[in-house]
C-alpha cells in the first residue's frame, strides 16, 4: 500500500476500506510506517473524522493487532464496562464481582489514573498483595473458577493502540472522537465480549466536559460496538461533584467495601446498579439484593484472594495506609452546600500525590479525600464538609487551596 496516497485519501474526506485501514495499522504496528505518516494520517482523521464503518474497521484492526482473548465453548456470557473516568469512581470494584453473581463471566481489563481521574488498577494495587499481572492461562483458570478476574492490559494486548495513543498524546489529536473511540473499543472488544455497558462521563471531573459532547462519544462508542457485533449500551452519567464520598486510592477500596456490605452511599449504589441491569441476566431489584445480603462481598472475598491479596486487609485499608496528617475542612457559614467542584477535587489529589501528571510518576495509596459531602446538603457553621489525608504540610497547603476553590455554600 501506497502510505501517501492512504493519507491523502483520508486529509480530502474520502473513506478509506477496511482493507486499507489494516494494512495501515499493520504497517505501523510493525514498524515498517513511520511515526512522521502516522501522525499525518492522525491529524487527517482529526478534521476529517470517519463514518462508523472506518471506525469499526479501525478498532478490528487494532484488536487484532495482538492477542484476543478466547474462551471455551459453552461458557456463560462474558460482560463488562468501561467508564470515561471521573474523580471518586469506584464502580468497577463493586461492579465487576456484583456481575460474577450472576452466572456471567468478567474479564475486567483495566488502566492506571493518569491526569485527574482516577484507575482502577491503583486502587487494586493499594491492597497488599493483590496481582494485576496475571497470565492468559491464569485468567482463564480464574474466570472458570470464580467468574471474575481484574487485571492490566498485557504487552500482546492492542499493540497499536499503545503506539498509537503515545502518538496522539504529542501530536495534538487526542480529542478526536473515531481515534478515542477506536483506542477505548479495542481494548474492551480484545475481551471477546458478549455484552458492554459503557458509562460516559461529564462535566468539571470529566474528559468530556458537557453533555453535547458526551452524547456524540456515547453514540459513537455504540455504533461501534455494534459494528463489532458486540451488545453495546452507554449511560450518561455527569461528574460535576465526586461519586460517593471519597477521592484517592485506598480510601475509595474502603468505600467499595462499604457497599459491597450493603452500607454504600446512595449514589454510587444507584449508579453502580444503573449499569449492571443493563449487562445482567437478573433484574436490578437482584442485584440490589446481592449488594445488601452479603452475596456480592463473598465474590469479592474470592476476587482478591484469588489474585494474592486477604480480604480481611481490604476492610482495614485506611489503617493500612494511614497518613500522618488529617485535615478537617469546615463550614464557613450556615446554608446550603451548592458545589463540591470535581475536577478541582481531583486537582487536590493529584496535589497529595494520589495521581499522576505523567504516566512514569509514583503515587501515594493512601492520601486523598473523605467524607465529601454532597450538593444540595444544608450544613451549619463550623460543620465538616471533607477530611483531607496528606502525607506532608506542603502537599496539605497545595490542596486546601484548590479545595478552597472548589467549595461554596448558599
Amino acid at each position: 500500500m501506497h502510505i501517501p496516497t492512504f493519507i491523502e485519501r483520508k486529509r480530502d474526506g474520502h473513506e478509506l476500506s477496511a482493507e486499507e485501514i489494516a494494512g495501515f495499522i499493520r504497517g505501523y504496528t510493525d514498524g515498517e510506517v513511520p511515526d512522521y505518516q502516522a501522525a499525518a494520517w492522525a491529524m487527517a482523521v482529526y478534521f476529517k473524522g470517519m463514518t462508523a464503518t472506518e471506525t469499526g474497521a479501525l478498532t478490528r484492526a487494532m484488536m487484532h493487532s495482538g492477542s484476543v482473548m478466547t474462551h471455551p465453548a459453552g461458557s456463560p456470557p462474558k460482560v463488562d464496562k468501561h467508564s470515561t473516568g471521573g474523580i471518586g469512581d469506584k464502580v468497577s470494584l463493586i461492579l465487576a464481582p456484583l456481575l460474577a453473581c450472576d452466572d456471567l463471566w468478567v474479564p475486567m481489563i483495566s488502566g492506571r489514573g493518569l491526569g485527574i481521574t482516577g484507575g482502577t488498577l491503583d486502587k487494586l494495587e493499594s491492597i497488599p498483595g493483590f496481582r494485576v499481572s496475571l497470565s492468559e492461562n491464569e485468567t482463564a483458570a480464574q474466570l472458570a473458577r470464580i467468574g471474575v478476574a481484574m487485571i492490566g492490559q498485557t504487552a500482546n494486548l492492542c499493540p497499536a493502540d499503545k503506539k498509537l495513543y503515545a502518538l496522539r498524546d504529542v501530536t495534538a489529536t487526542v480529542p478526536s472522537i473515531p481515534l478515542i473511540v477506536a483506542s477505548i473499543m479495542s481494548k474492551k472488544l480484545a475481551e471477546s465480549l458478549d455484552r458492554l455497558v459503557l458509562d460516559v462521563k461529564f462535566g468539571s471531573g470529566a474528559f468530556m466536559q458537557n453533555r453535547a459532547d458526551a452524547e456524540t462519544l456515547a453514540a459513537a462508542l455504540c455504533a461501534t460496538g455494534r459494528e463489532c457485533g458486540v451488545r453495546t449500551e452507554a449511560v450518561l452519567t455527569p461528574m460535576s461533584e465526586p461519586l460517593g464520598h471519597t477521592a484517592g486510592n485506598a480510601l475509595e477500596v474502603w468505600e467499595s467495601v462499604e457497599t459491597l456490605q450493603g452500607r454504600g452511599p446512595a449514589d454510587l449504589v444507584k449508579l453502580t446498579l444503573d449499569l449492571a441491569e443493563r449487562i445482567a441476566n437478573v433484574p436490578r431489584t437482584q442485584l440490589a439484593h446481592w449488594l445488601d445480603d452479603g452475596t456480592a462481598w463473598r465474590k469479592w472475598v474470592q476476587l482478591v484472594e484469588a489474585q494474592g491479596g486477604r480480604a480481611a486487609d481490604t476492610e482495614r485499608i485506611v489503617e493500612i495506609h494511614a497518613t500522618p496528617l488529617r485535615h478537617v475542612v469546615t463550614a464557613s457559614r450556615d446554608g446550603k452546600l451548592t458545589r463540591m467542584d470535581a475536577g478541582l477535587i481531583g486537582r487536590a489529589c493529584i496535589a497529595l500525590g494520589a495521581g499522576r501528571a505523567k504516566a512514569s510518576d509514583a503515587i501515594d495509596f493512601a492520601v486523598g479525600v473523605s467524607g465529601i459531602s454532597k450538593i444540595g446538603t444544608a450544613v451549619q457553621t463550623g460543620e465538616p464538609l471533607l477530611t483531607v489525608h496528606a502525607r506532608s504540610d506542603e502537599t496539605l497547603k497545595a490542596a486546601l487551596a484548590l479545595i478552597g476553590q472548589a467549595i461554596e455554600i448558599a
